[in-house]
C-alpha cells in the first residue's frame, strides 16, 4: 500500500552526542544519512563503543537504497560495518570520507561487501524513485563535509551535517552560502541541524587562530613536540605540517589510525606535505629532539591510544621524558573530561610541559554556535525545525534560538532517537516509536551486552563481589559451613565477625527458602552486609553437590 507520507527517524545522534544516524523513509523506500558511533561513558565498564540500534531496518533491509556519508569523523562512519552486516545498499561520500571508510572497511575484512561511489559535494545523486539528493560543502575540522538537500514528494529537507561558517577555513574552501539560499528559494519544508554548540553564543573562531598558537609552541619548545588530535583531523596535520617547515622540524605519525589517515589523505591531496618532512617514527627518535614534531592519538585520554600509554609509562615504541612539549588540539568530547584531566595530570608528573584548549588557543571547534545556527536558519527560511546532533540541553536551546528567529513554537520539534516524525501535506506530527537504545560492542560481542550485565559491572567496579558457595551433601544439608569469599569489598569491622553474622542469615534464608534458594540466598546476604557496612556489593551465589 502506497503512503504520501514522509517518515524522518532518528536512530542516534539525538539527546546524545554520537551515533549519529537518520533514516529517511518514503512509501517504502529508505536514505540512510550517516552510520556513527558514540564512545562510552565513564560508568560504561568494558564497553568499546555503542552504536544504533538497526531492529527497524532489519525487516525492511530491501527498502534500503542508499546510504550517505555527510564526512569522515567516527561520530558519522564508525558503525558503517556493522550496519553492512545487517543492510547492503550503495554508499555515497566524497573522496577523503570514501578514503577513510576504505580503510576502515579494509580492517574488518568488508571492504569487498561494500558498494562504494565517489560523489563530489555539489554533486546531485538519485537515491530510488523518491530522494533526488543535493549536495553541498560545508566547513568543519575535517575536509570534505558535506550537508544535504534531499527533495522528496513530500517536500524538500535540509541536512546540515556538522558544520560551522568559517570565512577564513584552513583549506581556503568556505561552507556552500549559495546552495543554501538557492534551497531557500525552492523551499525548505524542514530543517535538521547540527546542534552541538547550541549553548555558546557569538561565532566558532576560524581554523586559522589556532596557526599563531602553534607558532607560539614551536618557537617556545626547546626540546621534542608532542601533538595528540583525533585521527582524522586532516586539517590539524596540515597546519602542525605548515608550522614544522617554518621552524626547520621533522614531523612523524605515530599510531596506527594516524598514520593511515595520514597517508589517504596525502595520496587523495587533502594533505599536501613534501616527502622530505614525513619520516619515520623510528627514525626520528634518533634525531635530535629539536628538530622534531610527532602527531598522535589520544587527545580524548583514551587509555588505549598513543597518548593514553604515554601518559601511565607503558607505550612500546618511546616514552615521554624530561622536556617534552605535549598539545592537546582537541576539545574533551561530553563525558570524556575526566579521563582528558587525569592524563593531563599523569603528563605533568612525568616531566612533560603540556599545553591544551584551556591555557592556549590549541583548538577550535568544528560546529557552529548560535550566530551561525541563526545565520543558517535565515539562508534557509524552513517552515519546521529539528535540532539534530546533540545532548537534550543542545536540542532545547537549539529549538529556543529558532523561536527567536521567528520559526513558531509549534513547527518545532525536539525529538530523541527512535522517535519518529512524519510530514504529510505540508504538515508536521509525531509518529510511531521505533526501538533506539544502546547497542554495546564489547570485543566481538555487538547487542549482548544486557543493561543487567552493565549494572552488575557498575557494582562491582564501586562496591566489589561476595562470593558465597554453598556444597550440599546426599541429604540435601549442608555438609560445611557456607563459604564466603570476597573481591574488592572493603569490610568496615571484624572480617571473621561480618562473616558469621553473615552465615546465620545464610542459614535462616535456607531454612525459610522458598522454591528459589540462590536468589533468597543472595536477598539474605545483601541485606545482611547492607545492614553491618551500607554498602551494596554484587552478591554470587554458587550451589554444588556432593555424593558425601
Amino acid at each position: 500500500m502506497k503512503s504520501n507520507t514522509l517518515r524522518i527517524i532518528p536512530l542516534g545522534g539525538m539527546g546524545e552526542v554520537g551515533r549519529n544516524m537518520m533514516v529517511y523513509e518514503y512509501n517504502h523506500e529508505i536514505l540512510i544519512v550517516d552510520t556513527g558511533l558514540m564512545f562510552p561513558e565513564n560508568d560504561m565498564l568494558g564497553i568499546d563503543y555503542i552504536i544504533p540500534d538497526l531492529s527497524y531496518l532489519k525487516n525492511k533491509r530491501d527498502w534500503v537504497k542508499g546510504i550517505v556519508i555527510t564526512h569522515g569523523h567516527e561520530d558519522h562512519t564508525g558503525a558503517i560495518r556493522h550496519v553492512l552486516d545487517e543492510i547492503q545498499a550503495p554508499i555515497y561520500a566524497t573522496p577523503l570520507t570514501r578514503g577513510l571508510l576504505e580503510n576502515k572497511l579494509s580492517r574488518g575484512g568488508m571492504l569487498e561487501k561494500a558498494d562504494l561511489h565517489t560523489i563530489q559535494a555539489g554533486d546531485t545523486i538519485q537515491i530510488g524513485k523518491y530522494f533526488r539528493v543535493d549536495t553541498f560543502h560545508v566547513c568543519h575540522s575535517i575536509p570534505d563535509g558535506i550537508g544535504l538537500g534531499i527533495e522528496t514528494p513530500a517536500g524538500l529537507v535540509v541536512h546540515s551535517g556538522d558544520y560551522k561558517f568559517d570565512h577564513t577555513p584552513a583549506d581556503n574552501w568556505p561552507s556552500d552560502y549559495a546552495k543554501l539560499a538557492e534551497f531557500s528559494k525552492r523551499g525548505v519544508l524542514a530543517l535538521l541541524a547540527d546542534s552541538t554548540n547550541a549553548e555558546r553564543p557569538g561565532w566558532t573562531p576560524s581554523e586559522r587562530v589556532i596557526e599563531p598558537a602553534l607558532e607560539k609552541v614551536f618557537s617556545e619548545a626547546k626540546d621534542r613536540i608532542i601533538i595528540a588530535s583525533f585521527a582524522s583531523l586532516v586539517s590539524r596535520m596540515q597546519q602542525v605540517a605548515n608550522t614544522a617547515i617554518k621552524f626547520n622540524r621533522k614531523m612523524a605519525f605515530a599510531g596506527t589510525s594516524m598514520q593511515d589517515n595520514a597517508k589517504i589523505a596525502r595520496t587523495l591531496g587533502y594533505l599536501e606535505v613534501s616527502d622530505e618532512l614525513i619520516i619515520p617514527l623510528d627514525q626520528a627518535l634518533t634525531m635530535p629532539k629539536s628538530k622534531i614534531v610527532i602527531m598522535c592519538t589520544g587527545s580524548q585520554g583514551e587509555p588505549t591510544s598513543i597518548l593514553g600509554r604515554l601518559a601511565i609509562g607503558r607505550n612500546r615504541s618511546f616514552d615521554v621524558i624530561q622536556g617534552d612539549t605535549i598539545v592537546l588540539s582537541s576539545h574533551p568530547i561530553p563525558g570524556n573530561e575526566e579521563a582528558v584531566s587525569r592524563t593531563i595530570n599523569r603528563l605533568f608528573e612525568r616531566g612533560a610541559n603540556v599545553i591544551y584548549e584551556a591555557i592556549a588557543p590549541v583548538h577550535v571547534s568544528g560546529h557552529a554556535s548560535q550566530e551561525e545556527m541563526k545565520l543558517l536558519m535565515h539562508l534557509t527560511n524552513p517552515k519546521y525545525f529539528i535540532p539534530i546532533h546533540g545532548e537534550l540541553r543542545h536540542l532545547v536551546q537549539h529549538a529556543r534560538l529558532a523561536k527567536q528567529i521567528g520559526i513558531p513554537e509549534e513547527n518545532i520539534s525536539v525529538v530523541q532517537n527512535g522517535q519518529s516524525v512524519e510530514f504529510s501535506e505540508g504538515k508536521m506530527r509525531m509518529g510511531a516509536s521505533v526501538p533506539g537504545s544502546y547497542i554495546f560492542v564489547d570485543g566481538a560481542n555487538v547487542g549482548d551486552i544486557s543493561p543487567d550485565v552493565m549494572r552488575e559491572r557498575e557494582m562491582m567496579a564501586q562496591e566489589g563481589v561476595v562470593m558465597v558457595n554453598l556444597i550440599f551433601g546426599s541429604k540435601g544439608k549442608l555438609s560445611c559451613e557456607p563459604q564466603i569469599n570476597t573481591r574488592g569489598f572493603l569490610m568496615s569491622r571484624d572480617e571473621e565477625e561480618l562473616k558469621t553474622i553473615t552465615r546465620v542469615k545464610i542459614q535462616d534464608a535456607l531454612a525459610h527458602a522458598n522454591g528459589n534458594l540462590q536468589k533468597d540466598v543472595e536477598k539474605a546476604v545483601r541485606n545482611a552486609l547492607y545492614s553491618e557496612t551500607r554498602r551494596r556489593p554484587l552478591v554470587l551465589v554458587t550451589v554444588c553437590e556432593t555424593n558425601q
